[in-house]
C-alpha cells in the first residue's frame, strides 16, 4: 500500500514541508527579545489575523528539507485571534491553536518571519477571515500528515495554510509543486532519500513547502527577525 511504502520517508526528507517542530526568536525588524519572557516582545501588535508566520528547525530531516527547498524555513502557521488573544493555527500533532508568544519561543534562537497578503485590508475583510476560521475548524485536531499526501485526512503545516486560503478565502497563495521539483541532488538529501525510500521515491507527490508560501508573489514581509 502507498502509505506503507511512504511511512517515515516523507517525514524525514520533507519534515519541513509541514515540520511539526517549532522554532523562532526575536521580533519587529531586528529588535531582539528575551526567550524567558515573551510577553515583553515588541512589535507583536503589528501582526494581524491571516498573517503567516515561519520558523527554522535544527533537526537533521529539516536540514535536508531546507537544502532541498533552498530555504531556512521548516515550519509555519497562520495567525488568528480568539477571545482577543492571538494564536498560531498550526499542523503539528494534532492540528491546533498555539498562543503566539509560545509558538515563537519554540524556534531556533526564537527567530521568525511574518508575511501578509498584499491588499489584505481589501481582501481579508472580517467576513472572509471568519470563513477561513470556519474552514480551519474542519481541520482542527486532525492528525499530522507523516506522508505529506494531498488529502484532508491528515494535514501538514504549509498544506494547512494553503488550503485555508484557497477554501476559506478563494485565494491560491502559490502553485503546488512536485517532489521532483526540489533540489534532490545534494548528497545529504540523497542520503536521506536512499535511507527512507530506497527505489520508491514519490517524485510525483504534490507538495507545498513553507518556502513556497513565504516566496509567494502575492504576499509581503511584515516582520523579519533573522
Amino acid at each position: 500500500m502507498k502509505k506503507t511504502k511512504y511511512i517515515f520517508g516523507i517525514v524525514t526528507l520533507l519534515m519541513s514541508f509541514g515540520c511539526a517542530l517549532f522554532i523562532s526568536n526575536s521580533v519587529f525588524g531586528k529588535i531582539l527579545f528575551s526567550k524567558r519572557n515573551p510577553t515583553t516582545i515588541n512589535g507583536l501588535d503589528k501582526i494581524q489575523e491571516g498573517d503567516m508566520i515561519f520558523q527554522t528547525s535544527q533537526s537533521k530531516q529539516c536540514e535536508a528539507v531546507r537544502i532541498a527547498t533552498n530555504s531556512k524555513f521548516s515550519h509555519c502557521g497562520i495567525v488568528f485571534t480568539e477571545k482577543g488573544k492571538k494564536y498560531v493555527f498550526e499542523a503539528v500533532q494534532p492540528v491546533k491553536h498555539t498562543p503566539l508568544e509560545d509558538w515563537i519561543t519554540h524556534g531556533k534562537e526564537n527567530h521568525f518571519v511574518v508575511t501578509r497578503l498584499k491588499n489584505a485590508a481589501k481582501l481579508l475583510k472580517p467576513e472572509t477571515i471568519q470563513k477561513m476560521k470556519d474552514y480551519g475548524k474542519g481541520l482542527n485536531n486532525k492528525d499530522y500528515d507523516l506522508y505529506f499526501e494531498w488529502s484532508d485526512e491528515k494535514i501538514y503545516c504549509s498544506e494547512l495554510i494553503w488550503k485555508i486560503y484557497k477554501n476559506g478565502a478563494g485565494i491560491e497563495l502559490c502553485p503546488l509543486q512536485k517532489l521532483k521539483d526540489f533540489n534532490l541532488k545534494e548528497p545529504r538529501v540523497q542520503a536521506i532519500l536512499a535511507e527512507r525510500y530506497g527505489n520508491a521515491i514519490p517524485f510525483e507527490e504534490s507538495v507545498v513547502a513553507p518556502s513556497d508560501l513565504e516566496n509567494s508573489k502575492i504576499v509581503t514581509t511584515i516582520i523579519d527577525t533573522y
